[in-house]
């Protein structure tokens, strides 16, 4: 039993060892990805076992947990990002008027998170107006994309959000949505997006041709 326990306890060691031996490396891909980047990913760039890569990126977010920027699962992966304690001063320099969302596209975008995949025709039903504009800006944005055609007359394209979409919005997969509350006669809450925390990476877009409504803000990433 001894011997079993001393075991362990160079493989825990050696573990450790190697955990701390690759953080640099780690540190270094995270800062220059422009997407988040899982830990199988990590563990064939370094050529290190995944546990060792767990285990340092464990240390990372440690290490960054106080700062101005941090380390977070976001998409399936890990990239780092603002904290929300620096959102406001962050966004003033990353998001100048023309990166932001209109209130009828962020409304179309949560009717497409919550129904995907789904038509234009659909959206349009529950907005109760024309959405070529807003589909055709979050196509745009890579904030939805195409996901191939509906089984139905007239086959019309269905949408679903991307990837860009949950880091905008600080989501790791569409299952941390909040649920979907509609009552007959009421109108669309806007607010079906999580609330926003650090700040993820876009690239910024040209402006819309008009805005329909007053501009809400999304949550942005912090530059490499």
């Amino acid at each position: 039993m001894q011997t079993e326990e001393l075991i362990v306890a160079d493989e825990t060691e050696e573990l450790h060892l190697a955990a701390e031996g690759i953080i640099p490396a780690i540190e270094a891909l995270l800062f220059v990805a422009s997407e988040p980047l899982e830990t199988k990913r990590i563990a064939k760039l370094t050529g290190e076992d995944e546990r060792a890569i767990a285990l340092a990126i464990q240390q990372l977010q440690e290490r960054y947990s106080n700062g101005g920027i941090v380390l977070r699962e976001v998409a399936g992966g890990y990239r780092f990002a603002t904290a929300s304690t620096v959102r406001d001063v962050v966004e003033a320099y990353l998001l100048p008027p023309k990166a932001s969302l209109s209130t009828p596209a962020l409304e179309a975008l949560a009717i497409v998170a919550h129904m995907q995949p789904v038509t234009k025709s659909e959206i349009e039903a529950i907005r109760g107006v024309n959405s070529d504009s807003v589909v055709n800006t979050l196509v745009d944005r890579n904030l939805i994309a195409e996901a191939g055609r509906k089984d139905v007359v007239g086959r019309p394209m269905t949408y679903k959000t991307t990837s860009l979409f949950l880091e905008s919005f600080g989501l790791n997969s569409l299952d941390d949505l909040p649920q979907l509350e509609l009552e007959p006669g009421q109108p669309l809450e806007l607010n079906l997006l999580i609330p926003q925390q650090e700040l993820p990476e876009v690239q910024p877009q040209e402006p819309e041709a008009q805005q329909e409504e007053p501009e809400a803000q999304s949550e942005v990433p912090a530059e490499s």
